[in-house]
């Protein structure tokens, strides 16, 4: 497998930086839409651009079909990001992210749970 470019490697960064900027403003308890917002605004502010609950339709036979799947975030188009809010960690929102990637052809992936007292206890990242 090819290694990720240096470019995805540094938006994941800065991603995971955010993340722990926001968290440690907020803390656990929150829902998830509040963390969404906020982290958006701390990209804004380093110049990252980002697309928000980005419609990802389904290829099925031969058809594309809207299926309801949304990405939480896609940053620079290169790093996938779903957001969860959640007391306990469940290995179905790793299949999502992981479908997400296959089916957007992306290879970085990061899965980010505000619902917990250490951030880098709730940052998983996955590559397909």
């Amino acid at each position: 497998m090819e290694p990720i470019p240096e470019r995805v490697e540094w938006v994941a960064k800065q991603l995971v930086d955010a993340a722990y900027k926001v968290h440690k403003a907020l803390g656990p308890g929150l829902l998830e839409s509040v963390y969404e917002s906020c982290l958006c605004h701390e990209l804004t502010k380093r110049g990252i651009p980002f697309r928000r609950q980005l419609e990802l339709p389904v290829v099925y036979d031969g058809i594309r079909l809207d299926a309801g799947l949304r990405l939480d975030l896609l940053v620079d188009e290169c790093v996938i990001v779903e957001l969860k809010a959640v007391e306990k960690h469940n290995t179905l929102f790793e299949a999502q992210l992981l479908t997400y990637l296959k089916l957007t052809g992306h290879r970085l992936g990061l899965l980010i749970n505000f619902n917990v007292e250490l951030i880098k206890d709730g940052i998983k990242r996955m590559v397909h």
